[in-house]
């Protein structure tokens, strides 16, 4: 194999793990996941604000709620006790007003957990609606996170080949051009070498100057010039 021959094999090789990296970073579906992710926080900001506006009424129900029980009770006791023999009078004209009273609180308790209890009503509803708008991007989320994580570890199996097979072809490379290659690969970050095509290098696509394009056609087999704009290896 030529030395041509086994650069242009090495820049094929390292060109294909960069098409594989990029595959793995860009996922479709790690972009979807973002997408979905991405609502699930705006979802959870709309839950939150809905259940802080909710909360302190739904307190407020279940504290007039409680107080309406204690105070039916209380009525209860009173009327067994109004209803009860040998009760002095005095006594029973007390525990009538007191019952009076009672039953009035109890009739204000009452209306006020009703106007709590409607107007806990949308409140519910609008933390329901959010909550039901998540599930199903919480459950696809799952799916994408799964998906995700299958997908980057079969390409993260391809890479590790790619980069076995791309060691074995390195070493067909002579050592001097190989630090060359290794220098210019340092600085691009895809590949140490280019193709020469139609007066481009087709690694940072800037068509080379005329004088550059003769130096580099002039060159003897073997010998390979850097392109003036990226410093890969032109190969003609």
């Amino acid at each position: 194999m030529t030395d041509l021959e086994s650069l242009r094999a090495l820049m094929e090789a390292d060109r294909w793990i960069e098409r594989v990296a990029g595959q793995r970073r860009h996922l479709p579906e790690s972009e979807e996941l973002a997408g979905v992710e991405g609502e699930l926080r705006v979802l959870a900001g709309d839950l939150r604000a809905a259940q802080e506006t909710q909360a302190p009424v739904r307190a407020a129900h279940a504290s007039a709620r409680d107080e309406g029980a204690r105070l039916a009770a209380r009525a209860s006791d009173l009327a067994v006790k109004l209803g009860a023999s040998g009760t002095p009078a005095g006594t029973l004209a007390a525990l009538q007003k007191e019952l009076d009273h009672v039953r009035e609180l109890l009739a204000a308790t009452e209306d006020r957990e009703l106007e709590l209890m409607m107007e806990l009503e949308p409140l519910d509803e609008a933390v329901e609606t959010v909550k039901s708008a998540a599930a199903p991007l919480v459950a696809r989320r799952g799916e994408l996170v799964t998906l995700v994580a299958e997908l980057q570890a079969s390409l993260d199996e391809e890479l590790a080949s790619l980069r076995r097979s791309r060691e074995e072809t390195a070493c067909a490379v002579p050592a001097a051009l190989l630090s060359r290659y290794d220098a210019a690969l340092s600085r691009s970050g895809t590949s140490g070498a280019a193709q020469l095509v139609n007066g481009r290098c087709d690694g940072c696509r800037i068509a080379l100057a005329p004088l550059d394009i003769d130096r580099v056609k002039a060159l003897p087999e073997g010998e390979f010039a850097p392109c003036p704009e990226c410093g890969r290896l032109l190969l003609p």
